[in-house]
């Protein structure tokens, strides 16, 4: 999704400045500009104090010097209501997410900071960051040889520019959902549509169920935004279905859930990610019902969740990926009759720009290890990063998580392990949104595991069509083998000219297919 990457960063910066203000100058939250210090603190020191209130401290390095100096800092003072050059934090929204913004008071009138303090903290930063990012640098084998799968471009309707949100393999009926703009289709694999929904916003997740309908998850705004727009309720495929009706409303821009009986009741219940923009939500709804919410995280950002029981004692966990300022994963352990308590396992700096994750055992010893990815770059920060790509984590079989692979990949979007040449081991592919990259095939990049965490990477030229945004893997085919879906979103037409540009190519599928080679 468009996450916007430093949003994350400046949300949470500013929240640690704005409450540590509040902290150091007792009850008063009145403008300060004219109170005088009672000791000068570095810069560094000014920094690493305020920012780790609320996160993992961000060191300039993570981003080069003219990003700090003219994207990200600029916009972080205004959140300290330090706003230079007549510049507006609200031109650039509606009116609704501009009341929405003004009652957060995420950019104050009044000035929550010393004006000296804050110019070292920007000191710091732009002295001490790099003109240049480094470039990534190749971390396993490449073979010049594409990767094992044929192509075959998937072109829904008459929409020219292409804006895939969902890919859901229903296994069942053995049918592809594609969400494309306001509009879910269902495509058989023989080509055939089966089914077509005008939806009132774009799809962002689908779950499907034995002898019932399935849940679909509407976003409401695609866009960063808070207003409640989004929706979780039954989609109907069948007549005269006998499913209880769902429906779960005013939703601030959900983008993902998952359902088990949580709390021992033998009722399926939900946990819904509502990433919101400024304010968000994780929430889990007892046996549906939108008047039994039970609130985890009043935080924005949470992106996805998986339920698994990660301890052994029968009774499911959640665990979830928090994007924006508060970029971790944590598993609530299900400590029954509806309780859970909070592990954090992993945290990133507020720039890392985590976008998917999935549970894996890699090393075969029984424990679920983490895949991730981290490439999430839009707004303030738009730049590559050498730290983005996809990274496994291994469980020490007590939920603790070592990092043991890192393959560098800009703007990565998301990545899937399967055994994909089946040989008993997890193969890996991944795929790059968030970035226009020198070479557009490497957007898709096929790991082939060749043992003890040792990987090839190869490429498919046809990864050049779109801008892969969702992927899912499923057997399309019916050859009992896993094939690979990639959706391409491209925001606007002028996103398209510069992929036109750069490649030459002028239409573009919604889905690209890739099926195994024989």
């Amino acid at each position: 999704m468009k996450m916007f990457s430093v949003t994350r960063l400046i949300y949470a910066l500013c929240l640690s400045l704005v409450c540590l203000a509040i902290f150091f100058q007792g009850e008063s939250i009145f403008p300060v500009r004219n109170q005088k210090p009672k000791f000068k603190s570095s810069g560094k020191e000014l920094a690493v104090r305020y920012c780790q209130m609320c996160h993992t401290f961000p060191e300039p390095g993570l981003l080069d010097r003219n990003t700090w100096e003219k994207s990200v800092l600029p916009n972080m003072g205004m959140r300290l209501g330090i706003r230079t050059n007549g510049a507006d934090p609200f031109e650039d929204l509606d009116p609704i997410d501009e009341s929405i913004v003004r009652n957060l008071n995420i950019y104050p009138d009044a000035t929550l900071i010393l004006k000296e303090d804050w110019d070292r903290i920007v000191d710091y930063y732009v002295q001490n960051a790099p003109i240049k990012l480094e470039s990534q640098h190749l971390t396993v084998g490449r073979t010049k040889e594409k990767a094992p799968f044929k192509s075959q471009f998937i072109t829904i309707g008459d929409n020219k520019l292409p804006k895939v949100s969902l890919l859901n393999f229903n296994e069942a009926s053995s049918e592809l959902y594609i969400g494309d703009n306001n509009n879910l289709y269902a495509l058989k694999n023989t080509g055939e549509i089966s089914n077509s929904w005008l939806l009132n916003s774009p799809a962002s997740h689908i779950e499907f169920n034995e002898n019932s309908d399935p849940l679909l998850l509407t976003i409401g705004q695609f866009r960063p935004s808070d207003q409640e727009l989004g929706r979780l309720a039954n989609l109907k495929i069948r007549e005269n279905n006998q499913s209880a009706t769902i429906a779960i409303s005013k939703l601030r821009r959900p983008v993902h859930f998952a359902s088990a009986d949580l709390n021992g009741d033998n009722k399926r219940d939900v946990v819904v990610c509502s990433f919101g923009n400024y304010g968000g939500k994780l929430s889990w709804f007892d046996n549906f019902e939108p008047s039994k919410e039970h609130v985890l995280s009043n935080l924005p950002g949470a992106r996805m969740v998986a339920i698994k029981d990660l301890n052994g004692d029968q009774k499911p966990d959640i665990v979830v990926l928090m994007a924006q300022a508060y970029e971790q994963i944590s598993i609530y352990y299900n400590k029954g009759q509806g309780e859970f308590e909070e592990k954090k396992v992993l945290e990133f700096s507020p720039v890392h720009g985590v976008s998917y994750f999935e549970l894996a055992d890699f090393n075969n010893d029984g424990f679920q290890d983490i895949l991730l990815t981290n490439g999430d770059n839009w707004d303030y920060s738009n730049v590559d990063k050498p730290y983005q790509g996809l990274r496994i984590y291994l469980n020490d079989g007590h939920d603790n998580f070592k990092e043991t692979f890192f393959y560098p990949m800009y703007g990565c979007s998301k990545a899937v392990a399967r055994d994909f040449d089946n040989d008993g081991d997890l193969d890996i592919v991944g795929v790059s949104f968030y970035a226009d990259l020198k070479d557009p095939r490497e957007s898709f990049v096929y790991l082939l595991n060749n043992g003890d965490m040792k990987y090839t990477a190869s490429f498919h030229p046809d990864a050049l069509y779109g801008k892969w945004l969702t992927m899912e893997v499923a057997d399309f085919n019916g050859d009992r083998r896993p094939d690979v879906m990639l959706g391409s979103f491209m925001f606007n037409f002028n996103e398209m000219a510069k992929v036109v540009a750069s490649t030459g190519i002028s239409s573009f599928p919604q889905v690209l297919l890739l099926t195994q080679i024989e």
